[in-house]
């Protein structure tokens, strides 16, 4: 017995007293110099004390909570109850009893993975405490009355986000798994967790950018976004990549895809096995891809019209040019889906029809309700936002990429926190982080119009809203086929706000709803075998009846794309190679554009 004691408690070990020394040694200077830029760099900015415009929002909720003390007592009488429930089951486990949770983890909910978390008492009592705080906490401020929707919404978030950061899996002294790899290292991990957490302070020069793949591990145009293809055409905002066929014949009309300019396209042709460009081609499509410039302060006064008048439409002339052909299908993914409907708003007008379908990958047309995104965007932060956009011309990509990530704090941040700096881990080789941390910026005035007239007063929505090029736009005139993708899980663009999108265009309109979220949703090939997706013939105004009365079909959403667009017409030419036609292809796919690559 005594034996088999001894074989699992794990041995402590200790570390070299050199190798430490050195390496604290090598901390203490990289740290100086890393404090330095970050004084250098905040010198250089002006800064609110509250950029978040979160105090003004938790006043107002203390204020109206103090309004009713009674609903805020009954809500500490129940956390107390609870409380003291779990003391008396953890007493009873102590003493060799059977205690059932007074409160379970979600299924989903991978902090507590780890088996210490149930068998051993203490940490099951620091889990239980923890997740009883939290529902305590949520359900305080979630049920505060008279808060206006914004207000409302922001409290509710940042509380989640300060419950997310206070989980005990994300310290050392409450991580069971932390401590077990402490004491098999004796310590190194934590060693190695500070120079990680150090570099990742190097990279973004005393702002932290937490490093979530191995980065060196992927190379656009070597191991990923390698379809092969042309770039054909160019202007200041982007590059047009046409495909090279794998078919002896393909369908006569070619397909355009704009992706959105936040991120870069080849979330879209990562790799052979999960690359949607790849597949289309596949399928007999002509494939042409818009590859967006990463801007810089050169670009500062390029408006949303820009990106229609050089991006959207200038690809569907150099389409017609490379291949004689006027009619497209065209396919706009989030921000580009946006970008598509505002283009096909605008030829409607003019009377132009080259695009003859149109699909939208989680699109927002109709922007009421935004989802958490709208936290970050009332009139003190877009001012605030702006000021900074005006000063350098630009949104530096990593603002945004950490916009994205907290509203996914838990999976996008935390865990690689416990990771990286506890643990002491290198982060796992993975194409689709690599193409979330490869950043973009966005040109200041752009995003200031794209954000006022979108996101805050929804003005795409309403008939001539807003106008683009000098004419007024109404998305109430497309009377084209349009498909409409969206995903269940969806943080960035909520499938309920997509489904609107099908009562402004006017034209006989396909929703299909997939799972999973934003990109895994819609990355999702065939031979995956992963996720569903839902379908339905009718559009009823209520998107919960529209889910009500939708059938599940197992696997991905592509082959029932393939089946409408075929369905449109099947009409075929021979294979079209880039260079065939009227455009001269200036350099290999995936370009030039795309390996801007942010420091």
């Amino acid at each position: 017995m005594a034996d088999q004691q001894k074989s699992e408690t794990p041995s402590f070990k200790l570390p070299d007293p050199r190798v430490f020394s050195r390496s604290m040694s090598d901390i203490a200077e990289r740290s100086q110099r890393i404090v330095s830029e970050w004084l250098r760099r905040q010198a250089l900015e002006s800064h609110s004390a509250d950029p978040l415009n979160i105090g003004r929002a938790f006043l107002e909720m203390t204020a109206k909570m103090m309004a009713n003390p009674a609903r805020l007592m009954q809500a500490q009488l129940g956390f107390w109850q609870d409380y003291m429930t779990l003391w008396q089951n953890t007493a009873r486990r102590m003493m060799g009893g059977e205690a059932k949770a007074v409160i379970e983890t979600r299924p989903d909910d991978r902090r507590f993975k780890d088996a210490a978390w149930n068998d051993n008492e203490i940490f099951d009592f620091i889990k239980q405490s923890y997740l009883l705080s939290a529902r305590f906490v949520q359900d305080v401020v979630t049920h505060v009355d008279g808060l206006d929707a914004q207000t409302a919404q922001k409290v509710d978030f940042y509380a989640r986000q300060f419950v997310d950061a206070m989980s005990p899996s994300n310290f050392l002294l409450t991580n069971p798994e932390v401590l077990r790899r402490t004491a098999e290292t004796g310590g190194e991990n934590l060693l190695r967790g500070l120079n990680n957490l150090l570099s990742d302070l190097e990279r973004g020069k005393g702002q932290l950018r937490i490093k979530m793949t191995d980065l060196e591990a992927f190379d656009v145009g070597h191991n990923i976004g390698v379809t092969p293809g042309k770039v054909v055409y160019q202007t200041d905002l982007m590059q047009l990549i046409q495909y090279a066929p794998t078919t002896e014949k393909v369908l006569k009309r070619p397909l355009l895809i704009i992706p959105p300019w936040i991120n870069k396209f080849y979330i879209l042709d990562l790799r052979a096995k999960n690359s949607l460009v790849r597949w289309a081609v596949a399928q007999g499509h002509t494939v042409f891809i818009i590859s967006w410039v990463n801007p810089d302060e050169r670009l500062a006064d390029k408006g949303f019209d820009d990106y229609m008048t050089e991006g959207s439409l200038a690809a569907l002339d150099a389409i017609e040019a490379a291949t004689g052909e006027r009619a497209v299908n065209a396919i706009g993914y989030c921000l580009g889906g946006t970008l598509l409907g505002s283009t096909l708003a605008w030829m409607a007008a003019k009377g132009d029809a080259r695009i003859a379908s149109a699909t939208f990958f989680v699109t927002l047309l109709d922007f009421r309700e935004s989802g958490e995104l709208n936290v970050f965007i009332d009139e003190e932060q877009i001012k605030a936002l702006e000021e900074r956009m005006n000063r350098r011309g630009y949104l530096e990509g990593s603002e945004m990429s950490t916009t994205f990530n907290m509203l996914r704090a838990n999976d996008l941040i935390w865990s690689f926190v416990v990771n990286n700096y506890l643990l002491g881990n290198e982060p796992f080789p993975f194409d689709l982080l690599y193409w979330n941390s490869d950043s973009t910026r966005m040109p200041a005035r752009m995003h200031s119009f794209y954000l006022r007239n979108m996101y805050r007063e929804n003005r795409l929505a309403e008939p001539n809203g807003i106008s683009l090029a000098g004419e007024p736009i109404d998305l109430g005139r497309i009377k084209i086929p349009a498909y409409f993708l969206s995903t269940r899980e969806d943080h960035i663009a909520p499938w309920k706000s997509t489904y609107r999108g099908t009562r402004l265009l006017k034209g006989e309109n396909r929703f299909v709803l997939a799972a999973s979220g934003h990109i895994a949703g819609v990355v999702n090939p065939p031979e995956g075998g992963k996720y569903s997706h839902w379908i339905h013939t009718d559009l009823p105004e209520d998107p919960e009846s529209w889910l009500a009365g939708a059938t599940e079909i197992a696997g991905s959403w592509w082959p029932d794309w393939q089946r409408w667009i075929t369905g449109l017409s099947k009409a075929q030419v021979p294979a079209r190679h880039p260079g065939d036609g009227k455009l001269a292809p200036i350099e290999d796919a995936p370009g030039s554009y795309v390996k801007v690559r942010l420091t």
